[in-house]
């Protein structure tokens, strides 16, 4: 059985294992705290009582961002992003936004193709973004957004 549960603060310490284990450099424990009230908002997905993953996403003037958004490594490939992804447009639609936007790597062509294939497009790239996983240089950022 899937759910969707919303994301308090007592969820942070369990899903900062998934947080960690999806990006080379994680949020810390306090930025995923702040990321919980007020202008953000976010769930996770639970499938047969084990947590998939997660996404969490700013509300600012009826735009909306994707700030993150992460399925275990172990389960990724299943379709669990697509689930989160089309939750967080239903949440923003909700929210009665007007356009969404989100920042990928540039080298993350399967979360690219994902985006793509739910009406993102793509608008500016950001060069030296993100630090780079090894640790050495720096990596682009594609920025993506939906009218919704």
């Amino acid at each position: 059985m899937t759910t969707f549960k919303k994301i308090t603060s007592a969820d942070v310490e369990h899903l900062m294992t998934i947080e960690m284990a999806c990006h080379s450099h994680p949020w810390t424990e306090k930025t995923f705290k702040s990321c919980i009230d007020g202008r953000y908002f976010g769930f996770y997905l639970i499938e047969d009582n084990e947590t998939v993953g997660f996404y969490i996403g700013e509300h600012v003037v009826g735009e909306v961002t994707l700030m993150d958004i992460c399925v275990a490594p172990s389960l990724q490939g299943k379709g669990y992003g697509k689930q989160l992804l089309t939750h967080f447009i239903t949440e923003t639609k909700a929210l009665a936004a007007t356009k969404v936007f989100l920042e990928v790597r540039a080298k993350n062509i399967s979360a690219q193709m994902m985006y793509i294939n739910q009406g993102f497009t793509e608008t500016s790239r950001r060069t030296g973004y993100y630090p780079s996983a090894s640790g050495f240089g720096y990596e682009d950022a594609i920025v993506m957004s939906l009218v919704v």
